[in-house]
């Protein structure tokens, strides 16, 4: 392992584990995703979308497996593309560094849009103010930039602080409807005789439920930084991901109970939490705004400081230019790789903001930075094997390292189909062919790369998150 300098170094022992699990809830933001995806769910699994969840929350934890295992051995602020590029090697993992920061970063264009056109309605609903939405995105993507660059426990706090309000919110919100409809209560949203198609119809909203969970990766860029990260960060993958998959379960229960199991109504409405909430308790409808301004606000937080941590580690180790490595004097923050982040997500936002309405670029946004986001996932199921057969053969476990990543691999294989298949209307049709150009550009840029630089073989994965561990004989490259 080459010497790794202080100063190329983030702060250690920032974050604890609460404080990870706090970020990853709060990147996956319950309330933003469930409001606007919760019906889509309903749509393909009619009264019994909740099964769906399930099923969601179920494969997401075969790919915290593969993470969870990653980070036990390795544990690095450039995950996917750390684990991707140790296991296939410089090439691979260059491109994984150019795919999965354009997925990420397209994908938060989605989060930065929402803030402003969120934020513009409940303005213009509750105070009559009209505020163009533009310039309200635009607030928040400074805010956001301000907060990550002054130091990660400074915006983890606040990201935690958001997301427990919104919390709060949401579980209020969902009492209300289950008190007030009590007359309706009942186990038909959890029986399978009440799914629509079978399993046909848990494949319909099968895409819409795994990105309901999109951000449970988040605690694993936070490892430099995180205190026992070999221990802190596993525990944070999976009871961040356990939690998230109870919670929407609770708040799709009382919906469904709200609207009295009617799954028409339900798939009539834009956004059917609100209009539960509305129709339950209209006096309580400004508890859903809040919790939405919340969640895309606690949101914002958690995916910069995440996800912008892969662009600077990829930089700092020599697969991405070097610029986007340097690290603040003061807060020791990846600042210029989170206001780059930040900055491109907001410009893809104003690029294309004045011609499309706020909620038809989230879902644009959103869809098409989930290809790439999916694709990653499926790479680095297939990583783990090959990884531990390289680095660790005495440690290999058959099931563990072989048989779970294969069968989480074949399972993701579904909502990345749903969001590929041919005969989707415009402009979903184009995205397949997009995120294929990136990936085709992602694998030439790796190859030129390993080529001109032979010494990426040993950057990659140089940076360990406890610099000070003294590996055994099996950890050694």
């Amino acid at each position: 392992m080459t010497a790794i300098g202080s100063t190329n170094r983030l702060q250690r022992d920032a974050l604890g584990l609460p404080q990870i699990v706090a970020s990853t809830l709060a990147n996956i933001a319950p309330a933003m995703s469930f409001f606007f995806g919760f019906g889509g769910i309903v749509g393909g699994a009619g009264v019994a979308a909740p099964i769906t969840i399930l099923v969601a929350m179920v494969v997401i934890l075969f790919l915290t497996n593969t993470l969870a295992e990653f980070s036990k051995y390795r544990p690095s602020t450039g995950s996917f593309v750390t684990f991707i590029g140790m296991a296939f090697g410089p090439a691979a993992g260059a491109a994984a560094s150019v795919f999965v920061v354009f997925g990420y970063v397209v994908a938060a264009s989605s989060v930065v849009v929402i803030s402003g056109g969120w934020a513009h309605d409940t303005l213009k609903l509750f105070l009559g103010i009209d505020v163009p939405w533009q310039l309200l995105s635009l607030i928040a993507t400074g805010i956001v930039g301000v907060l990550v660059a002054r130091g990660v426990a400074l915006s983890t706090t606040w990201a935690a602080i958001f997301f427990y309000f919104e919390l709060a919110l949401l579980l209020i919100g969902a009492v209300v409807m289950l008190v007030v409809n009590w007359g309706h209560l009942s186990l038909a949203p959890f029986e399978w005789s009440h799914l629509s198609g079978g399993l046909k119809g848990i494949g319909a909203g099968f895409p819409i439920a795994i990105y309901l969970f999109i951000g449970w990766e988040n605690s694993a860029t936070l490892a430099e930084e995180t205190r026992d990260a070999r221990r802190n960060v596993p525990r944070a993958l999976i009871i961040g991901t356990l939690s998230i998959g109870v919670l929407y379960l609770f708040l799709a229960y009382a919906t469904e109970i709200a609207f009295h199991n009617n799954a028409a109504a339900i798939g009539k409405s834009t956004i059917p939490f609100v209009d539960a909430i509305k129709a339950s308790a209209a006096g309580l409808l400004i508890l859903a705004y809040l919790a939405g301004l919340t969640s895309i606000f606690s949101s914002l937080l958690g995916l910069t400081n995440s996800q912008a941590r892969i662009l600077f580690n990829s930089s700092r180790e020599g697969l991405l230019p070097g610029f986007f490595g340097k690290i603040h004097p003061r807060f020791r923050t990846p600042y210029v790789a989170m206001w780059a982040y930040v900055l491109v997500a907001f410009a893809i936002v104003i690029v294309f903001g004045w011609r499309i309405d706020p909620v038809d670029l989230f879902f644009d946004t959103g869809s098409l930075g989930t290809i790439p986001v999916i694709i990653t996932y499926l790479i680095t199921n297939l990583a783990l094997p090959v990884y531990m057969l390289r680095h660790h053969r005495g440690d290999f476990s058959p099931v563990r390292h072989a048989a779970v990543p294969i069968v989480g691999t074949v399972l993701m294989l579904f909502p990345l189909w749903g969001l590929i298949q041919p005969g989707q209307p415009s402009p979903l049709n184009l995205f397949p062919w997009i995120s294929l150009g990136v990936l085709v550009l992602s694998i030439a840029y790796g190859v030129v790369l390993a080529k001109r630089d032979p010494d990426l073989v040993r950057k990659i994965g140089s940076y360990v998150a406890d610099a000070d561990y003294e590996p055994s004989s099996g950890d050694r490259r």
